[in-house]
């Protein structure tokens, strides 16, 4: 930090060092890249926003499904002139190994590090993406536990989802069975649905739309295909862009704040089941 000529940081370090870094890296005047999770409490991510913003610096969050072509052009869909029409509903999977892969001692097996089981190493990319499909989320209820190993975080976690906007929402994570990602959007005319079991591929999107001119055929979906595209690139060249121009991304009302406090909301409703309100 107090080399001159180092002018952004990224940050790739436990979860619960974010907001501080980000704070000590704004005010030795360097821009900030933080992977994911942003922060773990809304109180922390909106100090975070504000050291940098104080600081005229800018701040990006890691979250590189926004930067997948198959989400782009699922946004593009979405809407009262778009081929999906209005968005209906939002539904997703992101699951995998985690648990088996690191043992007791290691942080992210710290329930600390990583409250509600896998939303903090993987749910919150589906937060983020549904997100910027959906808007903002109004309301949830959350449900995690543990049946795998006796030590260590959640294994299966799962929410339901009611957006400003009126669209309801699924995000399930599982993190002791193989890997799946898997984004389904459902609107008036059709539903669209994209992932992989690799993180970092270009995705394939599946399109289905009805055919109001005979309501009972049954259509295969139609398979869009991208130019391949590094999502980590796309998201690094981004905030490079923004930081050469001092143009804030992460902001106190922006998606990234938010998306805190729906984690937040999240494991609030976890430990006892009720529906929250998102903050």
């Amino acid at each position: 930090l107090a080399d001159p000529a180092i002018d952004a940081v990224v940050l790739a370090t436990p979860h619960s060092l974010h907001a501080g870094q980000i704070i000590a890296a704004a005010r030795a005047g360097k821009h900030v890249f933080a992977e994911k999770p942003f922060a773990l409490s809304l109180r922390d991510a909106r100090a975070a926003v504000r050291a940098c913003a104080e600081n005229e610096l800018t701040l990006a969050i890691g979250y590189n499904w926004r930067f997948q072509p198959a989400l782009q052009e699922i946004k593009r869909m979405l809407g009262d002139g778009g081929r999906l029409g209005k968005l209906l509903h939002i539904e997703g999977n992101f699951c995998g190994p985690s648990a088996y892969r690191f043992e007791r001692e290691h942080w992210r097996q710290s329930r600390e590090e990583g409250p509600a089981g896998g939303m903090t190493g993987r749910g919150v990319h589906l937060v983020d993406a549904m997100i910027c499909l959906a808007g903002r989320i109004e309301s949830l209820v959350a449900q995690s536990s543990r049946a795998v190993r006796d030590f260590g975080l959640d294994d299966t976690t799962s929410m339901l989802f009611r957006f400003e906007g009126g669209a309801t929402g699924y995000l399930g994570t599982v993190i002791a069975t193989a890997e799946t990602r898997r984004l389904q959007v459902f609107g008036a005319n059709g539903w669209a649905e994209t992932g992989d079991v690799e993180h970092l591929n270009t995705w394939q999107l599946k399109v289905c739309t009805i055919d109001r001119d005979n309501l009972h055929l049954h259509r295969r979906p139609q398979i869009m295909t991208f130019p391949e595209t590094s999502t980590e690139r796309a998201e690094l060249e981004h905030f490079a862009h923004a930081a050469m121009a001092r143009r804030a991304l992460a902001t106190a009302d922006g998606d990234e704040v938010h998306g805190v406090a729906v984690l937040e909301a999240i494991l609030g409703s976890a430990q006892d089941g009720t529906r929250v309100r998102v903050a």
